[in-house]
């Protein structure tokens, strides 16, 4: 056996290796930057290992290395940012990019990608305009607000109207809506950093409109209503409706903000959902600002949408601070078309893929998902057993959160190993799955499979169990 500096001796050269590997990087149009960093660092990975005394054998020829060599190579060559299949039934699920885009909305950004655009460029007088112009009338006109501004995301929306509306001055809010919302986004510390000042009133369960109206004072500059989208609270409770917040504001000259976190245009409850405040519910009830997000029910891209009063947005459009939250093309592009499709309901449902996944026939997904179990249960039966079976889908993204959409899933299960090493086998396949764990079995719910995805995903659970060890 070779000794630790007989083995240090043997690692190869670098430069020996670049060209062995060479006719791949050719063939592959691989850039010699990466190759060697593909090749430095498996001879360093082996130099450590040799070096701590770890166990464990070490090629010996050029030619032994090259799988090692080519693996790296490939890991580096391919994306970070990599599509995956959404077999967890969570349709806007934050962690897999939320809401997918309506096919005339990525039609919009693939232009806006490629083409020169009229961002900022006025098409009537010739002049320099406004990005902020080209949705905030159709936005307008769906809602019913006298103006509105766009943002990057909804925590910015709201951390600039606190931040113009509020800033050195007191904002009163319930202590039972100082929500945390995904990625540590909490009220309380989006307040702070806006310069406005909280007043909590009320008890974590119950708020009545007397403790608003004790808490007033001249310091007073706002009133704050947070939609608790992201959980429920159940039993002895009570808040005050935004119509009392309205009429309060009012008799103190204080104005009336609301944020309700995901937000949307359409009635969920025809879809067997509770019923939540839409965005035009909350505006005829005479709230002045209201913020909610673009990439969550209302199924478009990220975007924080502010809408209200004209006198109060104008000053928000005028705070310096929104430069630097502002939208780009591509969110500008994608959002116009969505919020096109909402000009009819119908037309809406149908187009943007979040609303026709919350809506979509229970019946219809058992379909791909007994299509699917067709495809594949004969050729994986000596590993895996397989069955359709009726399960629940969850909307996410916050929102309507404690129920459940009717669903059908594949129930998969092990025959020769746990079922972990399945989930975990199926993040590194060629498309990545993400499925779920339920009781043990491995779940893929067919509410966020896609038509077009069902055969390919039964090409990639075949060929995993025709490969893997």
């Amino acid at each position: 056996m070779k000794n630790k500096n007989e083995l240090l001796r043997s690692l190869p050269k670098v430069d020996e290796c670049l060209l062995m590997l060479l006719p791949y990087m050719t063939e592959n149009t691989i850039p010699v930057a990466l190759a060697k960093k593909a090749v430095q660092t498996q001879i360093e990975a082996v130099r450590q290992r040799i070096l701590d005394g770890l166990a464990g054998p070490v090629p010996g020829t050029l030619d032994e290395w090259t799988d090692h060599f080519i693996s790296a190579i490939k890991k580096l060559h391919s994306h970070n940012f990599r599509r995956v299949i959404n077999g967890t039934g969570i349709v806007v699920h934050t962690n897999l990019g939320r809401s997918l885009l309506s096919i005339s909305a990525t039609d919009q950004l693939r232009a806006a990608s490629s083409t020169y655009t009229n961002l900022e460029f006025d098409l009537h007088t010739g002049k320099r305009g406004s990005r902020y112009a080209l949705v905030e009338e159709l936005i307008c006109d769906l809602t019913g607000a006298e103006s509105a501004l766009v943002v990057n995301n909804n925590a910015a929306a709201v951390l600039i109207t606190l931040e113009t509306l509020a800033g050195g001055h007191e904002v009163i809010v319930s202590r039972g809506q100082l929500v945390e919302i995904g990625g540590s986004f909490r009220i309380p510390d989006i307040m702070a950093k806006s310069g406005a000042c909280l007043v909590e009133v009320g008890a974590t369960n119950r708020t009545h409109l007397y403790d608003y109206e004790q808490a007033i004072s001249d310091a007073t500059a706002l009133l704050l209503r947070v939609h608790t989208s992201n959980f429920r609270m159940i039993g002895f409770t009570s808040e005050v409706p935004a119509e009392e917040m309205v009429e309060l504001g009012r008799k103190y000259g204080v104005p009336v903000m609301e944020d309700l976190g995901s937000g949307s245009f359409i009635d969920m409850s025809q879809f067997g959902l509770p019923r939540e405040p839409t965005v035009q519910d909350v505006l005829k009830a005479g709230v002045d600002v209201v913020t909610f997000s673009g990439d969550k029910l209302l199924g478009g891209p990220q975007a924080g949408i502010i809408v209200g009063r004209k006198t109060h947005i104008d000053r928000i459009k005028k705070n310096p601070l929104n430069r630097a939250l502002r939208i780009d093309k591509f969110t500008l592009a994608s959002l116009e078309s969505t919020l096109r499709s909402y000009y009819d309901t119908d037309q809406a449902v149908a187009e943007i893929p979040t609303l026709r996944m919350i809506a979509e026939d229970s019946a219809d997904i058992r379909k791909r998902a007994r299509k699917f179990l067709r495809k594949v249960r004969e050729k994986i039966a000596a590993r895996c057993l397989c069955d359709v079976v009726k399960t629940e889908s969850r909307v996410g993204g916050g929102a309507l959160p404690g129920y459940g959409l009717e669903s059908w899933a594949v129930e998969m299960t092990l025959l020769d190993r746990e079922v972990y090493v399945l989930e975990r086998d199926f993040r590194f396949l060629p498309v990545p799955i993400i499925g779920r764990i339920e009781n043990d079995r491995y779940l893929i719910d067919f509410r966020t499979i896609q038509a077009f995805e069902v055969d390919e995903l039964a090409t990639l659970v075949v060929n995993y169990f025709n490969y893997a060890g």
